[in-house]
């Protein structure tokens, strides 16, 4: 690769980078939205959402197509093809995301339009800002290439599981209780479980930073060895050899 070609490639490897954020960020605030939605009834901001999916949607075909093309022109070294690999991985875990978040503002409208007094069953704002920060903190790892900040990440999703379990609990009592809420509640469980994915897309993409960083593929080895792994250690099973 020439010395202009190669400027050129980390020119064009930035920009999809730069792209990815971005797309990462209209995400947080399609989630962040489509609660806010739900909070309060505003249902312009289902509108917002709505319209900036197209956006994301947009996003990722740009960035997709970027990065076959970098492959396609150029002979990536290790480190800058793993760096795309991972970006390519991530492009799917993000789109999915923005999914989610636009079926927790679809849902929002249903709930307020149905009854104009509504009042939720389980208060599903900690989960939500929970994996907002997920979302911010993966997108903040990649940037600065940062797998002990990722493996942080992997961390908190399992404490997104945990509320999405007692959310659950909390809302199947409310409708033993009262069936008149049985409605309202099952459309409570679609946002609790939209969040909890959000929580696992957020993960996979921190597993990928770490991926992009060290090397080694932590997905399925548990939460101790993606710490050591993002640490640089050995996995322990291999340490005690």
């Amino acid at each position: 690769m020439s010395e202009h070609t190669n400027k050129q490639f980390h020119t064009d490897l930035e920009t999809t980078r730069s792209l990815f954020l971005q797309m990462g960020g209209l995400v947080e605030s399609m989630v962040k939205e489509g609660m806010d939605a739900l909070a309060t009834g505003d249902l312009s901001l289902v509108d917002k959402v709505r319209e900036r999916e197209k956006d994301v949607n947009r996003l990722e075909v740009e960035i997709d197509e970027r990065i076959s093309l970098l492959i396609a022109r150029n002979q990536p070294t290790a480190v800058d093809l793993r760096l795309l690999l991972s970006v390519s991985k991530m492009l799917t875990d993000m789109e999915r995301c923005g999914d989610e978040a636009e079926k927790i503002a679809k849902v929002a409208r249903r709930l307020h339009e149905a009854d104009g007094r509504y009042e939720p069953v389980v208060e599903l704002r900690h989960m939500s800002t929970f994996v907002t920060a997920m979302i911010r903190d993966s997108l903040d790892a990649f940037a600065r290439m940062d797998p002990i900040h990722a493996a942080q990440v992997v961390r908190n999703d399992k404490e997104v599981d945990k509320e999405w379990k007692g959310s659950l609990r909390h809302i199947i009592t409310y409708m033993i209780e009262d069936p008149r809420t049985i409605s309202r509640s099952i459309d409570l469980i679609f946002i609790a479980r939209a969040l909890e994915r959000i929580g696992d897309h957020a993960k996979n993409m921190s597993e990928r930073v770490i991926y992009m960083v060290r090397g080694d593929d932590v997905r399925h080895t548990g939460v101790k060895n993606t710490e050591r792994t993002a640490r640089g250690e050995l996995p322990e099973e291999e340490n005690n050899i």
